[in-house]
């Protein structure tokens, strides 16, 4: 068989298992995956050299082909399009962030693609959100931060958010990839929750929020929506109760700051808030220009656990610990 054949029967396989996966099949993801894994390895290991960085990147590369496998528009390119993912995913990892595109409304495919296929990806992104859900909140966390966050992608900055070295931070990531392509199979053909819904409806409440805070209403809110066992949590433990984020709000508001959401996901256990924030004229370095919330929620939806991670590190004034 001339080499030429054989080049088609490629693309006219690829094209197949493109499309197979665009509707929602893993298996035959797998099977792309599988079929380019050696370009996809090489890709890497140009970029990164040998070593276990490279084993990091194509199992981010994976995932992140399964949440954008929606947005192949030409299936005969599958390959370059999944060497390209590999590409960018290295280069990140060497310039220190993650080029991870969130999974957020605001990267719906086109109106042009049709609604089959606007149905496609929505049915896609609810499978990977339950398979999510069955991770053990210590492998979650790091996992969604990685995949799902705008700013808190680096392994720095979710070994801060989550109170471990960096080192337990890329093991955690390799375990909670390895369940949940596990997560992935035993809930196929399970019943999916609408993802999309539970993300718009965050970003409601973190706009309510927000509004509440600026008129003096923070602890209403607080006390009404979020659990009477809420607390603030940093590098694993507990640092103070409702009353110590009430305080902190109303400090920061008096001081002129204001928060402005910029991105929200949400799932079932866990909801992510990424804000702006504005300083005044008059202290522009009062706080970074970032911040994250990052909320547990405990059996009936209820924040339970925040965590906060700011561009650097960043110390409670010891006025709020008192």
């Amino acid at each position: 068989m001339s080499s030429r054949s054989t080049g088609e029967i490629t693309r006219v396989e690829d094209v197949a298992l493109t499309l197979a996966a665009q509707a929602g099949d893993v298996a035959s993801l797998g099977l792309l995956l599988e079929r380019h894994r050696a370009g996809m390895r090489a890709v890497a290991v140009s970029v990164l050299g040998p070593g276990p960085d490279v084993d990091d990147v194509m199992q981010d590369a994976a995932l992140t082909a399964l949440r954008r496998v929606g947005d192949v528009r030409d299936p005969q390119a599958v390959g370059p399009w999944l060497r390209m993912i590999v590409r960018n995913t290295a280069r990140s990892l060497l310039r220190g962030t993650a080029d991870h595109r969130p999974l957020d409304d605001h990267h719906l495919p086109a109106t042009e693609s049709g609604p089959e296929r606007w149905l496609e990806r929505h049915t896609m992104r609810d499978w990977i959100w339950e398979a999510v859900e069955q991770l053990s909140p210590t492998l979650r966390l790091p996992l969604v931060l990685r995949h799902f966050s705008v700013g808190v992608t680096s392994y720095e900055r979710i070994a801060e958010a989550c109170g471990v070295p960096v080192g337990t931070v890329r093991s955690r990531l390799s375990q909670g990839r390895a369940r949940l392509a596990l997560a992935l199979a035993a809930t196929a053909d399970a019943p999916h929750g609408d993802a999309g819904r539970r993300t718009r409806a965050s970003r409601v409440e973190a706009r309510e929020t927000l509004e509440a805070a600026e008129r003096g209403h923070f602890g209403r809110l607080v006390t009404e929506r979020w659990s009477p066992e809420a607390a603030l949590v940093r590098g694993g433990e507990p640092v103070g109760g409702r009353s110590l984020l009430v305080r902190g709000m109303e400090c920061d508001l008096e001081a002129g700051v204001r928060q402005h959401l910029a991105h929200a996901v949400a799932s079932r256990s866990l909801v992510l808030w990424e804000m702006d924030i504005s300083n005044p004229d008059d202290d522009p370095e009062h706080c970074p220009p970032a911040v994250a919330w990052l909320m547990s929620l405990d059996g009936a939806g209820r924040v339970h656990r925040l965590r906060l991670v700011h561009p650097r590190p960043v110390a409670i004034p010891h006025s709020l610990l008192v």
